[in-house]
């Protein structure tokens, strides 16, 4: 009795803990990407404070302070380039970033790349749902997908879309599929609902799942 005790506490205090530990994963990996991009800017300015302010050396020397410093400095940073990129001049000045780095063929292919990424999932593609469902990695087996575009294929005249599949827990990742369009399963999820979904595990879901679409009659059975 007290060993079936014991195991059961343990592993109610294993599922307690699990979630806190997948978030504060998920927030140690954003706020420490964050952070190492501030952080050659503010070891440099506490390094040339550091001969005159005895402070500046100490925070030189603490990792905790440093960290905290080079947040902050990113945090106001894209604060700023926010609130920029929402005026006139700062668009102007986009477009002529945009216009000196097309000039450099591996950088724009990174660059632009991504950037059309993150524009085309902030808008839904005409006459597609964003957040679908495909057979993946076999039929019967279901993924979350994102329709980045649609495409017309030569010949038969069909409807591919383009899928972006991300994995579990870190969307980051993930599957480029090219699908027929009338093989989606279209969804209503938004696109926070399919986030939580994904870096959740599933655990955070709707009740219900959207049916497949119909397949296709196989005429030779009819025959038989």
């Amino acid at each position: 009795m007290p060993r079936l005790r014991l195991k059961r506490y343990l592993l109610t205090g294993l599922l307690t803990v699990i979630p806190l530990w997948v978030t504060w994963v998920v927030f140690k990996f954003v706020l420490g990407m964050l952070a190492g991009i501030g952080a050659p800017l503010v070891s440099a300015l506490l390094a040339s404070l550091s001969t005159t302010s005895p402070q500046a050396e100490a925070a030189r020397n603490s990792a905790v302070i440093l960290f905290m410093l080079a947040l902050l400095l990113t945090l106001v940073a894209l604060y700023a380039i926010g609130w920029l990129a929402n005026r006139m001049i700062g668009q102007r000045l986009i477009d002529g970033f945009d216009a000196v780095l097309a000039r450099i063929p591996l950088v724009q292919t990174i660059y632009g790349g991504t950037k059309k990424l993150m524009a085309v999932l902030q808008q839904k593609p005409s006459g597609v749902q964003r957040v679908v469902l495909i057979d993946f990695p076999r039929r019967g087996m279901k993924v979350v997908g994102f329709v980045t575009r649609v495409m017309t294929e030569e010949g038969t005249g069909r409807e591919m879309a383009a899928v972006y599949i991300p994995t579990t827990p870190n969307p980051t990742g993930g599957y480029l599929e090219v699908v027929p369009v009338d093989e989606l399963t279209p969804t209503d999820w938004t696109m926070d609902q399919a986030m939580a979904f994904i870096i959740s595990g599933g655990a955070v879901a709707p009740d219900t799942l959207p049916a497949s679409p119909a397949a296709p009659r196989d005429h030779t059975q009819d025959n038989a």
